[in-house]
């Protein structure tokens, strides 16, 4: 356990204009509220001066070579020595000298506890527009369908956690998206997530802000589909092979008319072949990987699923994928003996193509079955980290 009890974390890049009134409103709540704690400053190559106005005003500064947000933060979070840590950007934007909220949620036993700008207000000018009704709001309702987390600002800057239980999060991402890691990971992992009102005001630089509102965007949502599987891959997968098997269900017989001069025929039952092959595709690569990332440490085992995921042996795998494409094979084997039955010749091609459709569509995803049975093989091979 640490010797303090309280650092306030501030990554800092060329904040020469603002970080003075963030030091000072810090050290002011640390004294006002009588806790032992520190101000650290994780800088991340500022060339304005600003590890030397942190260094004078009795902050410790902790440089930080590996260039990003959250390699900054994540080399601040190593060398802190408080039990817990509060961060936020050192643009004035939160005010650093009402941490009461989050102080007393820590002591309470929480792991992490988050802002909610929504919640808390939010000053005119300081998010915006296509930040506070389109970006925060969507990403973060993703966030909460996606992990089943109650939080309601994924993207808040300002926020307090247990140190030790954060580093044992392994937390990777250097970028922006390290915000969302953190959201996700904990949720993830069963940690003990909360939140309290806080508020945002425009900051006080005259700079930009680093944030780019497309490309940080992106990666944000790049970060939340690749830690989902289930929405990337499984459910998109499970939906079009249902729609695929339904389709090729209801037209096994024969056309079906929908309306006058309107009718459901090969054509229709073509696509639903390729729905139930690119479905089955999606489902597998979801599956192989939840595999991967509950493997490497990315995203926790899950009982049931784990275990079901355990027994898909290469072996197994392959043995299905063979016994699957062999159906396909015999389908296929039967409509050529039936074409050559006729010299070759002309075919009833409405009971002839359902046939063929069904038997390709068998044969791919059994093939399709065995390529993704060797890739899981390959996955499983005992390997040696360098």
């Amino acid at each position: 356990m640490n010797d303090r009890e309280l650092t306030i974390l501030m990554p800092c890049l060329d904040e020469a204009e603002t970080l003075e009134t963030c030091i000072n409103k810090a050290q002011a709540f640390l004294a006002r509220a009588s806790i032992d704690g520190e101000v650290v400053i994780a800088d991340n190559g500022s060339t304005d001066g600003s590890p030397r106005i942190a260094e004078e005003l009795g902050a410790r500064v902790v440089h930080v070579t590996e260039k990003g947000y959250g390699a900054a933060l994540r080399g601040g979070i190593e060398a802190a020595e408080g039990r817990y840590v509060v961060f936020a950007d050192a643009d004035d934007s939160y005010d650093f000298s009402a941490l009461d909220e989050f102080v007393s949620e820590l002591r309470g036993g929480a792991d992490l506890v988050m802002g909610n700008r929504f919640k808390g207000g939010i000053s005119p000018g300081a998010m915006p527009p296509l930040h506070r009704y389109l970006g925060n709001p969507v990403l973060s309702f993703l966030g909460r369908l996606f992990f089943r987390t109650r939080i309601g600002d994924f993207h808040c800057g300002l926020r307090g956690f247990n140190r030790e239980r954060v580093l044992d999060l392994d937390l990777r991402t250097t970028g922006m998206e390290f915000a969302s890691e953190m959201v996700v990971r904990a949720s993830l992992a069963g940690y003990s997530v909360r939140e309290v009102p806080t508020t945002l005001k425009p900051d006080g630089r005259s700079r930009p802000p680093h944030l780019r509102t497309w490309n940080d965007g992106w990666r944000h949502l790049r970060f939340l589909l690749l830690y989902s599987p289930r929405w990337l891959f499984f459910w998109p997968g499970l939906l079009l092979a249902y729609f695929g098997i339904v389709v090729m269900g209801i037209l096994a017989r024969g056309p079906i008319a929908i309306a006058p001069d309107v009718d459901l025929d090969v054509h229709t039952l073509v696509v639903a072949g390729f729905s139930v092959l690119i479905g089955g595709q999606f489902m597998t690569v979801g599956l192989l990987a939840r595999r991967f990332g509950a493997r490497v440490g990315f995203i926790p085992k899950s009982g049931p699923l784990a275990r079901f995921l355990d027994r898909l042996t290469l072996e197994r795998v392959v043995a299905v994928g063979i016994v699957v494409a062999l159906l396909g094979a015999l389908g296929m084997g039967i409509s050529v003996v039936s074409w050559a039955s006729s010299g070759f010749g002309p075919v009833d091609y409405s009971w002839m193509l359902r046939l063929v459709v069904a038997s390709m569509t068998l044969l791919a995803f059994g093939l399709h079955l065995c390529m993704v049975g060797f890739l899981g093989g390959l996955m499983d091979l005992p390997h040696r980290r360098s």
